[in-house]
């Protein structure tokens, strides 16, 4: 496992300290779990941006029974 150093203000050590305290967990998790939320949401944003572009130019949908049924029809084959 990596370590790795921030450098914070006074200030913004105390709020990492008392929200991590709060939620009962360490100034480490707190951090690694706000960085992995946070590229996430930025990754399915992204997902969200590059499928609504290409529905944009294409845009036909299929109901969950027609993907259902196209689906079930691929593992006949």
């Amino acid at each position: 496992m990596s370590i790795l150093s921030v450098r914070v203000s006074k200030e913004d050590e105390l709020l990492l300290k008392n929200y991590a305290k709060l939620n009962n967990i360490s100034i480490s998790q707190l951090l690694r779990d706000s960085a992995i939320e946070k590229i996430e949401d930025e990754l399915d944003l992204k997902t969200y941006e590059n499928a609504s572009e290409e529905y944009l130019k294409n845009p036909i949908t299929f109901s969950l029974e027609e993907v259902i049924k196209e689906l079930a029809d691929e593992e006949n084959v």
